[in-house]
């Protein structure tokens, strides 16, 4: 038995995120082990967990893998935990089709109950109404009481209590209005003054969560009995701890680039990787050597905001160049993936930094927008599931790749072919799409693509 719950907003932009840093960071002062989870893709929220807690943040996300593996992805890496918090995506019933993929859908998956968030910036006891349709809605989807956010004064919050109280929910508590809460945006590099606003963040809604949220009952109210239940079909062999991989009796030896340019990374992927070989991990910002490795892995980030300095890593980019024309092994997913380009263009007029040149395209910000959904390459051999999120794209000459690349339309969550595709040379593996592989044998993905 130990409290766990998933936090939901009523709305995108409850406010979800910061009551969920502050319960986080003032758990943590009291001596209590979180596991954070985030359901759906982000990575941002990820990291704004982990710096909260002091604990990595894990993905859950129903479309990318089936429901046993969820359930054992929450299991293995709550067991040590005394809480497990999941923080909601979207608002608690959007899906990428209806309710699949939703928090809701998550909370009923892991059998654990919802604190609803509400924005009540602009409300006071009209709030009841909307409250009464969430407890309605889907009554198996259990939430034990709300959290009001951006409240202005403690009579404010009274009318907010006499709404919840007509509602049948409970009131647990509010987080005042407060300018000075305001987190980082999405589309930004984990660097060192990022990561002091976002303790400084964590400090200010962790005060507040103490004055005004009642933890103990929210502690009290969501404690359940722990591992959650598999539920039928179960997979057995989703506990494998890896795979074999042929003509090897060694571990393989596997680099990741890590630093701020380079950190948007699914932890099962890594965890996934690291059954099959001995990882180092390299910075692309700061390395001038590329490690020696059986398997190079470029996950994705902000490499634009540190376009010139990764310009000016002449070795490691000669390095890259070369192991992939010997055809070494590398997967690159989004901004991983401008490294192995011609170049990095910012904005207009600007230069254009020279990177290693292994694709033949260069990669720009000039007129970009934003690119983002869920993505599938899927045959009888292979099934990898992704999420994209990009401001980049591609430029190439005349609109043409040059021979010996193979282009691999890529699908979204309707069938139909995203404006993305995965591109394969020799054995480099390359895409904007962020995939995640630990439902999947990634040793296999050379094979089919």
């Amino acid at each position: 038995m130990k409290p766990q719950f998933l936090i939901g907003g009523a709305t995108s932009g409850s406010g979800k995120t910061v009551f969920a840093l502050g319960l986080l960071r003032a758990l943590k002062k009291r001596g209590i082990k979180v596991q954070p989870y985030k359901c759906g893709p982000g990575f941002m929220d990820t990291q704004l967990h982990s710096i909260s807690s002091g604990t990595d943040s894990v993905n859950l996300d129903s479309w990318f893998a089936g429901r046993t593996h969820l359930q054992y992805v929450y299991n293995k890496y709550g067991e040590k935990a005394e809480v497990c918090m999941i923080e909601g995506n979207s608002a608690l019933f959007d899906g990428y089709r209806r309710m699949q993929g939703s928090s809701a859908e998550m909370s009923q998956l892991v059998s654990v109950p919802v604190v609803l968030v509400v924005n009540a910036r602009s409300a006071a006891y009209s709030v009841a109404p909307m409250l009464y349709g969430y407890k309605l809605f889907r009554p198996q989807v259990k939430i034990v009481g709300v959290v009001f956010t951006h409240v202005s004064s403690p009579t404010h919050y009274s009318y907010l209590k006499d709404a919840c109280n007509d509602a049948g929910l409970n009131s647990l508590g509010y987080i005042p209005y407060d300018e000075s809460l305001k987190l980082p945006q999405r589309h930004t590099a984990l660097t060192q003054s990022v990561r002091s606003e976002i303790e400084e963040v964590a400090e200010k809604a962790a005060s507040y969560v103490e004055q005004n949220i009642d933890i103990e009952r929210i502690l009290k109210m969501c404690t359940r009995i722990f591992p959650c239940e598999y539920t039928l079909p179960y997979t057995s062999d989703v506990e494998e701890t890896g795979f074999q991989y042929e003509g090897k009796h060694k571990p393989l030896k596997i680099a990741v680039a890590r630093d701020s340019a380079f950190n948007l990374i699914y932890k099962e992927n890594i965890d996934r990787l690291s059954a099959i070989g001995n990882i180092t991990y390299f910075s692309p910002l700061y390395s001038n050597n590329l490690p020696e490795a059986d398997i190079l892995y470029l996950p994705g980030g902000f490499p634009e905001m540190f376009a010139r300095q990764l310009h000016r890593r002449k070795p490691l980019m000669k390095q890259l160049k070369d192991y992939a024309e010997k055809g070494g092994k590398i997967i690159a997913e989004g901004g991983g993936m401008v490294l192995l380009s011609r170049s990095l263009t910012v904005r207009e007029g600007g230069s254009a930094y020279e990177m290693s040149g292994v694709l033949p395209f260069g990669c720009t910000m000039i007129d970009s927008h934003l690119h983002t959904g869920y993505r599938i390459i899927e045959s009888s051999e292979i099934s990898l599931r992704g999420h994209e999120f990009r401001f980049l794209s591609i430029d190439t000459d005349n609109g043409k790749l040059a021979s010996g690349v193979k282009v691999c339309s890529v699908k979204n969550t309707r069938g139909a072919e995203a404006e993305t595709c995965i591109y394969r040379y020799k054995n480099v593996i390359a895409g904007f799409t962020h995939w995640y592989w630990g439902e999947t044998d990634i040793l296999r993905l050379w094979d089919y693509v």
